[in-house]
Order: C-alpha cells, then sequence, then structure tokens
C-alpha cells in the first residue's frame, strides 16, 4: 500500500497529486499527513480524493485530513469547496450521519472527586442516555412536533427548558442551520427520526468522561479562556448525530441524483459513490434544504443528550448543574456542506464546503467564532478512541489553505469486521478497567469494532494537524468513563 508515485513532498505534513495524475482532475488533491501517516492510509483515500478533484465547480484543491481513510464517495476526512454559482452538491461529501458532531461540557469537579462516583455516574448515563441500535429516546414527538425540531434545531430546546443560553451561543451555527424544509423530507425519513431525538446510537458514537491532567495542557492561555482552569479537571464528551432521520434523507437524495446528474444535467460522475447535482438546480437546492433540516435534528439531539447529562451529574452529586459548573464549551459539526467565503485566486468568493468527517477551525476574528472566543480561535473538539484520548484544540490563521477545515477524529485503520475478528468486547471492558476506564455498553460486539488498536494514533493524528497549521492543540482529554452503543 503506497502514495501515487506522482504525489510531491509540499512540506513535512503536505502532500499533493498534480491534477494530470488522472482524466477528469480540474484541481490538484492535497494529504495533510506527516509521511508516517501517509503511508499508513489506505489506496482508497488516494483514489476518492482524485475522484473528488473531478467534481464540477471544485476551487484550489481537494483535500484529505490527517485522519484520513475510505469511505462513501469522499474518503473520511475529505474537504471540497465548491464555487457557489457553478458547482454541484454531493451527498457523499457530507455522509449518510449528517452533522454528526462532537460536543464538550466542563465541570468544576476532578478526577479526584469523581472517582470514587465513575461507577454510579456511568451506569446512570447508560440508563438515561440510550444508546445501540434502533433506540429511542424519552422525547414523545407529534409528526408537526418533530418538524419543528428540524427548523429550529437546538433552539427547539431552549423554548422547552432543555437548554441554556449559553449552550445555544456556544453551538456551531448557534444550534440552527437557517434555510431548513421539511416539506423537502420524505415521510419515511421524519418516521426514522421522530422517536430517536437524545440519543446516541451506535458504531463510533460515544459519551465519555474524561481528566485534563496538567501534563496534557499545551496552551494554558487557551486552556482557560475554554474553562480548562483546574489540575485533573473533568470533563465530558460526546459524538453522536441525526441517527437514522439524516441516513434516510442521504439514501433519498443519492437515489434522486443518480436518476438526475447525467440524464438532465450530463454530468459524468468517475464514482457513483459521488452522486451530484448542480448546487442551484431544483434538486440541489431541495437536498440542501433537506441536509439542513437532518443538521438541526443533529444539534437538538446533541443539547436533549446535555441536559441528560446534567441531570445524572446532579442526582449523583447532589448539586445543581449550575454548582457543578457543567458549562458547555462548544459544539462542533462534522459531515455538512455550508456556505462560506473564502479566498480564491486573490478574491473573496462564495463557496459551498463539503466536509465529510472534517471539522471546520475558523481562526481568531472570523465572523462565526463566537464572541467569547473571538479573540482565541474556535474551539475544535477531536475525538480519539475509547482507549487513548482526544484533544481540545483551536482554530488558526494559517487554517485557509484547508479552508479552515481539520481532522475530526483519529482515523480508522481496520473495518470493523476486522476489529470483530480481532478484538472481544468482553475482554476489551476488564482490559480498559485495569487501565482505570469504566465502561458500559449495549453490544460487546459494537464495543470491539471501536477497539483502540482499529484507529490511528490519535496523538500522531493531533500532532500532524499542528505541524500541517490547521488547528493549535489546547489540552489532551483522557478517558476515565465510557457509554458504548
Amino acid at each position: 500500500m503506497a502514495a501515487p508515485s506522482v504525489i510531491k513532498k509540499v512540506s513535512e505534513t503536505v502532500w499533493e497529486i498534480p491534477a494530470s495524475y488522472k482524466s477528469g482532475m480540474l484541481v490538484p488533491a492535497r494529504v495533510y499527513a506527516t509521511e508516517k501517516l501517509l503511508n499508513e492510509m489506505d489506496d482508497g483515500v488516494f483514489d476518492q480524493v482524485t475522484n473528488v478533484a473531478c467534481l464540477p465547480g471544485i476551487k484550489r484543491c481537494a483535500c484529505c485530513m490527517p485522519d484520513g481513510h475510505w469511505g462513501y464517495g469522499f474518503p473520511i476526512g475529505g474537504v471540497a469547496a465548491m464555487d457557489a454559482k457553478t458547482g454541484v452538491i454531493s451527498p457523499g461529501g457530507i455522509g449518510f450521519d449528517i452533522n454528526c458532531g462532537m460536543r464538550l461540557v466542563r465541570t468544576n469537579l476532578t478526577h479526584e472527586e469523581v472517582r470514587p462516583r465513575l461507577r454510579e455516574l456511568v451506569d446512570q448515563l447508560f440508563l438515561r442516555v440510550p444508546s445501540g441500535v434502533g433506540t429511542t429516546g424519552f422525547i414523545n414527538l407529534t409528526h408537526d412536533g418533530f418538524e419543528d425540531v428540524a427548523m429550529a434545531g437546538a433552539r427547539w430546546c431552549l423554548d422547552k427548558g432543555l437548554a441554556w443560553p449559553e449552550d445555544i451561543a456556544l453551538t456551531e451555527e448557534s444550534g440552527c442551520f437557517e434555510g431548513a424544509d421539511v416539506s423537502k423530507v420524505s415521510k419515511k425519513a421524519i418516521e426514522r427520526g421522530i422517536n430517536q431525538l437524545g440519543t446516541l446510537g451506535s458504531g463510533n458514537h460515544y459519551c465519555e468522561i474524561q481528566a485534563a491532567k496538567p501534563e496534557n495542557i499545551f496552551d494554558q492561555r487557551l486552556a482557560d479562556a475554554f474553562g480548562i482552569t483546574i489540575p485533573n479537571q473533568v470533563v465530558v464528551m460526546f459524538h453522536c448525530g441525526s441517527r437514522g432521520f439524516g441516513h434516510q434523507v442521504a439514501t433519498d437524495y443519492l437515489k434522486i441524483f443518480l436518476d438526475v446528474m447525467g440524464r438532465k444535467y450530463g454530468i459524468a460522475a468517475t464514482d457513483r459513490e459521488l452522486a451530484c447535482a448542480p448546487f442551484h438546480s431544483k434538486e440541489g437546492q431541495d437536498y440542501f434544504a433537506a441536509m439542513k433540516c437532518a443538521v438541526n435534528m443533529a444539534f437538538a439531539n446533541r443539547q436533549v443528550i446535555l441536559h441528560r447529562i446534567r441531570e445524572v451529574f446532579s442526582n449523583v452529586f447532589r448539586k445543581s448543574p449550575e454548582e457543578l459548573g457543567m458549562e458547555q464549551v462548544y459544539d462542533v459539526t462534522h459531515n455538512t456542506a455550508k456556505l462560506e467565503t473564502h479566498e480564491v485566486d486573490g478574491r473573496p468568493m462564495e463557496l459551498l464546503v463539503h466536509r465529510k468527517g472534517a471539522t471546520r477551525a475558523f481562526a481568531p476574528g472570523m465572523d462565526g467564532v463566537p464572541e467569547r472566543y473571538k479573540t482565541f480561535g474556535q474551539p475544535v473538539i477531536i475525538g480519539g478512541s475509547m482507549e487513548t484520548g482526544s484533544y481540545l484544540c483551536a482554530g488558526v490563521e494559517s487554517g485557509v489553505g484547508s479552508f479552515y477545515t481539520t481532522a475530526h477524529g483519529s482515523g480508522r485503520t481496520m473495518s470493523r469486521h476486522q476489529a470483530k475478528r480481532l478484538f472481544r468486547g468482553d475482554k476489551l471492558t476488564k482490559d480498559m478497567e485495569a487501565q482505570g476506564i469504566y465502561v458500559r455498553t449495549a453490544s460487546f460486539a459494537g464495543l470491539a469494532e471501536e477497539a483502540g488498536a482499529a484507529y490511528k494514533n490519535i496523538d500522531d493524528v493531533v500532532e500532524a494537524t499542528e505541524l500541517a497549521g490547521l488547528a493549535r492543540r489546547v489540552a489532551r482529554l483522557v478517558p476515565i468513563g465510557n457509554i458504548k452503543g
């Protein structure tokens, strides 16, 4: 397994495949990685990122982040910015779990204070935050009520007493993509999502109690700004998205795009998984509006989960969430397409930025960064495997080359099927407990798929991210308790 022989080393962490490499490429393909990570990437990454470079309207380059691995259409970690006037929109560049994202919440508790009650906390979280395939939440919604969620996102939760105003302010896009239109969503999609608010789901989704140890603080100024101020401070991180609702939205529109892209628009795709339509076509705009509904459902889903987490900590420690300092640090999305203005060929241009398993990382002073963080840059949450750790980072000015985008996680090194053959979930549970990590799971088979050895080394990924100038490390967060789907 190796990168194409024509790949050019631009720097220690930037590699470029020229547009001449493959017929149809309109721009080069750029991979952000150390040489070690580059050599560990599967062949599918290079095939897919060069296919992305063939999409109509793509600008500057097709990108792949340091956690890149084979995905559907785009590689996971894939980024592409299309001219909003002439380019396309592609569900394969967004993903099936639309707005799969990360949320981080601080507490004023220390690891020493939490350790005696860790089992109780994890057990209660396991009961209060449903995980696993097909799980349903505690909120019973009517059809009209679910439509309200899809339109308003996390703001719906504020109206229902399930959010603090600060939660909304510290969520990307204030927890709502404007322009959602439920009339563009199928009945089947709503049926799949209507009972899933407040649930984690399965796969790589998790809710994790973590500790920020003093030796793992890389930038104390930024850590203080983001609320990480206490030695061995306990935080809670969780990762989930739009569940079956987003999956059905993607499925519905992939079928539509496959039907119209050649017949109606004359677009020849190098890969059926890159089915697309002109962004300003009826089909493109319909999908964009439906995608926003799934984005908003995911924001609301994570907000309801945060509400349940606050309830659990409050019940265990007999203090209010306010007394426990359970303030949100940030909620950041991946698996979205967004209209943003970036400089291309020396002039500002409106672009549709696809981020598939990739995270926005806006620099200090940029529009879209919450006022609280304006001088520091946007918080970036990069999740690792349940056995290793995760990172809190910050956006930086040098991220301009990747359209201010960075890695979203550690990235898989083996398939789920292979991981299940190599690891046993029950043994993993015991091994993790021996390491001081108490885990509850809905499925031992599902847990085996998420073994730490099935992922890239998170430290390598984040080091490459920082060396490439995509984001700055703030703190490494070590897992102590985990619930998995």
